[in-house]
């Protein structure tokens, strides 16, 4: 076997690998029941735009970013029989946003020790024996996707949904695809 043939291997793999992790998106949901049960979306505005100086916008927050977002929820709304309104008489209106941060995971011990001493990393500790070790931490970008949606004469929530979606780097078409899936992810748990 080719050095070449393994470096191709490995790459079908690890492609194998990511589409997996893609498959599914994390969503979380709440629906404002009180609220929901009393006011029926047929049209809908939006409720802001992005705002601010935040180091975001020159990246997953960009307004190229912003545009395919509003138009992956125009979409999707479309596809339930929710259309944009004309004016101030929207039924209601919706929110968005994406976001970025970095989070840690682990650094803390794991398995079990007998005996003296002390160890980094995995592995057998001489003398009395044993099973010792520090689980590494994990940095890692978690990126989100929200959208919410209020009635449109009295402000109040109707529901909230977000998605981990990591935008972090992504450009063009990858980018737009990525914000098509949340937000299809996203509008599997809208209120019916």
């Amino acid at each position: 076997m080719t050095r070449q043939s393994i470096r191709i291997g490995l790459l079908a793999i690890a492609m194998c690998g990511g589409l997996a992790a893609c498959a599914s998106l994390r969503v979380t949901s709440d629906v404002n029941r009180a609220v929901a049960g009393s006011v029926q979306c047929h049209t809908f505005a939006w409720a802001g735009t992005f705002k601010g100086d935040s180091t975001l916008r020159d990246s997953i927050a960009n307004p190229v970013n912003e545009a395919r977002l509003r138009r992956a929820i125009t979409a999707n709304l479309a596809a339930i029989g929710v259309q944009p309104a004309t004016g101030d008489n929207a039924d209601c209106l919706v929110g968005y946003g994406i976001g970025s941060k970095t989070s840690v995971s682990g650094a803390y011990p794991v398995g079990w020790d007998w005996g003296f001493g002390y160890g980094y990393g995995w592995g057998w500790r001489g003398g009395y024996g044993g099973y010792y070790g520090w689980d590494e931490p994990y940095v890692y970008h978690e990126g989100i996707i929200a959208v919410d949606l209020y009635e449109g004469k009295g402000k109040q929530p109707i529901w909230h949904a977000s998605v981990n979606q990591n935008l972090e780097g992504a450009t063009g078409e990858d980018a737009e695809k990525r914000i098509d899936k949340a937000v299809a992810a996203l509008f599997t748990k809208y209120p019916r």
